[in-house]
C-alpha cells in the first residue's frame, strides 16, 4: 500500500484538466508561479518572486503539460523564449476572462488543492471564501492560503 509520500501529486493532472477546461470553453489560461532557482523564465517580468504566463494555444509554441515539468517556447517584448517551469512552481492555473480556477499549496506537490467549482464555490481543500468576481475586463487572480 502506497503512503501519502510515494503517492502522486495530483497537480499535474489538475493543471492539465483545468487548461483543457480554459480552451474547450475558449478562454485563456494563465499559469501563475512562484519563481525560484528551478524556474526557466525572463527574470526581467518577475515580480515579487512570481510571474503570471498565458499557456494558450496562440501565446505557446510546443507547449508540453507534463507530470514534472511544464515547457514551451513564448515570446516576451517580441523575443522568443524558453520556458521551463517545475509543476511544484505552479501556484495556480486560472481563466483571464473570469478568474475562475484552482490555486495550490505552495512548494507542496502531493497536498489537497483548493478547488473551485464554476460557480465560484470551494469543493475542496480549506474553507476559504469564495473569491469576489473580478472587474469587467481585468483579469483576476484571487490567493488562498
Amino acid at each position: 500500500m502506497m503512503d501519502s509520500q510515494d503517492t502522486p501529486s495530483t497537480r499535474p493532472y489538475l493543471i492539465r484538466a483545468l487548461y483543457e477546461w480554459c480552451t474547450d470553453n475558449g478562454f485563456t489560461p494563465f499559469l501563475a508561479v512562484r519563481v525560484d532557482d528551478s524556474v526557466r523564465v525572463p527574470m526581467e517580468f518577475v515580480k515579487d518572486g512570481e510571474i503570471v504566463l498565458n499557456v494558450s494555444f496562440d501565446a505557446t509554441s510546443a507547449l508540453k503539460l507534463g507530470n514534472d515539468y511544464i515547457e514551451f517556447k513564448g515570446r516576451f517584448g517580441g523575443v522568443a523564449r524558453d520556458i521551463l517551469v517545475p509543476v511544484r512552481q505552479v501556484l495556480a492555473i486560472y481563466a483571464r476572462e473570469n478568474g475562475q480556477g484552482m490555486a495550490f499549496p505552495v512548494g507542496v506537490g502531493t497536498s489537497s488543492p483548493v478547488m473551485h467549482s464554476v460557480d465560484g464555490d470551494v469543493t475542496e481543500g480549506d474553507t476559504p471564501p469564495p473569491p469576489k468576481p473580478p472587474v469587467p475586463g481585468k483579469p483576476s487572480l484571487t490567493r488562498i492560503k
